[in-house]
């Protein structure tokens, strides 16, 4: 049997006619009644009684029609679904992202692509750059978002913020209390606390290239793998930091932020993707966080 023979016999089934089953498919009736003849022959049983005022359903056939429509169903939603996932509107994605996009770009992104794609279940993952190279590589996440820059042959960045970084100290520093741009050298002396460059490359250089153009190279002191451990030791006062801009958007009790003056070293932050990716789903985050970004 194929599809057609099974969609004729739903639709004599439907109409109860022949002829008016001929006209609502388009075809003659005599096409019509060979191939439910051919339908018939093939399963080995009655599903049609005819007469001169129609045709009713067999038992045998009633049963054949119930099973018939639920299974043109599923295919009617198989097909509607690989459609969908063609276009990237069904199916998941796996997110890795370093901690600090949490305060900046990654909420407004997901806000918008939740509301224009609500059937794609996406699942979140914090990790460091480097843990997210390896998860791409391996298929654990179908994109990233990264501190820059990433330079991996098989990987592609593609930087979409650059931020400021701002000082970081303890709400008691004595050169806390002036409400505005800070000098760095005044805290030459100071232990900086900041994550480790296996881990975190562009953020680790940027805070020394910063410290270095300020006449002087920081002292490294504790060591933290998230920027949220980072500010909270800071606030304990082990020490100050220099931390991308958007973590002001993250209020700790005993801790204030303040801006530099003279120009600072740009934090990268970007889109991570295996080279190549093709996935529709990939596309149209990509999209959507281009867009928070620019906006």
């Amino acid at each position: 049997m194929d599809l057609r023979q099974i969609r004729y016999f739903i639709a004599v089934a439907d109409a109860r006619n022949f002829s008016r089953a001929a006209e609502r498919l388009h075809v003659s009736q005599p096409p019509l009644s060979i191939q439910i003849k051919r339908l018939e022959d093939e399963i080995g049983v009655r599903l049609l009684n005819r007469s001169p005022r129609g045709v009713e359903l067999t038992p045998a056939g009633a049963l054949f029609y119930e099973d018939a429509k639920a299974a043109l169903a599923r295919l009617d939603g198989a097909k509607k679904r690989a459609r969908q996932a063609e276009l990237g509107e069904v199916g998941t994605l796996s997110i890795g992202f370093v901690s600090i996009v949490d305060y900046g770009v990654l909420p407004p992104a997901l806000k918008d692509f939740r509301t224009r794609y609500p059937r794609i279940e996406v699942e979140l993952h914090e990790a460091t750059t480097d843990q997210q190279v390896q998860a791409l590589r391996n298929g654990r996440f179908d994109l990233a978002l990264a501190l820059g820059p990433v330079r991996e042959a098989d990987l592609k960045f593609e930087p979409l913020i650059e931020e400021e970084l701002l000082l970081a100290l303890p709400a008691r520093h004595p050169l806390a209390g002036a409400d505005r741009a800070t000098d760095l050298r005044r805290f030459s002396e100071e232990t900086f606390i900041a994550p480790p460059r296996e881990l975190a490359p562009g953020l680790h250089d940027a805070i020394v290239a910063r410290c270095r153009s300020s006449g002087f190279t920081p002292r490294m002191g504790q060591q933290a793998r998230q920027m949220q451990t980072v500010v909270s030791l800071v606030a304990c006062g082990l020490g100050v930091a220099l931390v991308p801009a958007s973590m002001n958007n993250l209020k700790r009790k005993g801790l204030i932020y303040r801006r530099l003056r003279g120009a600072s070293e740009a934090l990268q932050i970007g889109l991570l993707t295996r080279a190549g990716e093709s996935s529709a789903i990939v596309r149209n985050f990509s999209e959507v966080l281009r867009g928070s970004a620019g906006g």
